[in-house]
């Protein structure tokens, strides 16, 4: 067995949380070898809750968890950290406007951001799964200014999933062999999923779909899944945001498969035209904890248009945050 690692999971008694809680407890995120030290954090009112879940984890016995700190301190809950998945956020309520609900958490994320450059361990790798995820992991970023800046992303692997999943059905194949299916932009309605470079069995899908399915039906199914969840269940996703966030830290540390790539939301660096600035979801490939944004892909006109809509979107969420950055 390897030296235990800290992982921090915010907003640890809600429905995310809770699901990500157990699944890194019982090493499905980075292997049976490899114990955890879990450090949850919670807002006060939900601490009771939350002991809750660390009487649960207790009770599992697993091999893999060696310590569980429960807090509701920033502080304490990102001492030393090595890992963190930032999921609690500020939920849009009745009439809130876009802009409220961004400076909501641009206040959570801005005290976070200042706990993670002030307690964790300065390799951290952060993944923000609350929303706007996008722009929430931009905000903790500048405010950490002693950590690198390709140690936060955001989370689209959840739309790339989707995105996945929804293919397997249309073409009648397992999920596990599609492959290069790539999230442009932001994790909001605005995402462009582009099949353009996706093969099944290493081989192109381009003659199996039209573009009218892809205009129609496939781009608005994966852009609005998430609402067609909230209207079903009368909750947003939870199990499979988690799982998604264990697929993203999974392979950013341990490594996405050579023959494939991940989406995940990074620091722009100029690739494909898109200016820095901003956290965008690119292609990308992952090696020994670190990323590379795949570069030199063929772009339709189409394509361009649909991502530079979602770029403009987050250009439009930094303004409205600019002060705090």
């Amino acid at each position: 067995m390897k030296n235990p690692v800290r992982v921090t999971i915010t907003g640890a008694a809600g429905q995310i949380g809770y699901q990500l809680a157990f699944r890194i407890a019982s090493g499905q995120m980075f292997g049976q070898n490899q114990p955890i030290i879990l450090q949850l954090l919670e807002i006060t009112p939900a601490l009771p809750a939350l002991n809750g879940v660390v009487m649960e984890l207790e009770d599992c016995a697993f091999s893999t968890l060696n310590d569980v700190i429960a807090t509701d301190d920033a502080n304490t809950a990102f001492k030393d950290s090595e890992y963190a998945i930032l999921v609690g956020a500020m939920p849009r309520g009745p009439g809130m406007e876009r802009n409220d609900l961004l400076q909501a958490n641009a206040k959570i994320f801005t005290h976070q951001g200042k706990a993670i450059n002030d307690n964790a361990n300065k390799e951290i790798r952060v993944l923000v799964v609350g929303n706007p995820a996008n722009t929430n992991a931009l905000i903790a970023s500048s405010n950490a200014p002693n950590i690198d800046p390709q140690n936060f992303t955001a989370m689209t692997r959840l739309d790339h999933n989707r995105a996945i999943a929804h293919l397997s059905k249309k073409l009648n194949v397992s999920s596990q062999n599609i492959k290069k299916m790539i999230i442009w932009g932001n994790h909001s309605a605005t995402q462009y999923p582009d099949v353009d470079h996706v093969t099944v069995d290493d081989t192109s899908i381009k003659d199996q779909i039209s573009d009218d399915w892809l205009k129609s039906d496939f781009i608005p199914a994966i852009q609005q899944r998430g609402a067609e969840i909230i209207k079903a269940r009368g909750a947003s996703s939870a199990a499979s945001a988690a799982s998604a966030a264990i697929d993203h830290m999974h392979d950013w540390v341990l490594g996405s498969a050579e023959n494939n790539w991940v989406s995940m939301g990074v620091f722009s660096d100029g690739s494909y035209g898109i200016k820095p600035g901003i956290i965008y979801s690119f292609p990308v490939r992952c090696s020994q904890g670190s990323y590379e944004i795949i570069q030199d892909l063929s772009l339709t006109e189409f394509s361009q248009e649909r991502m530079r809509v979602t770029e403009k979107e987050l250009r439009e969420e930094r303004t409205a945050i600019e002060e705090l950055l």
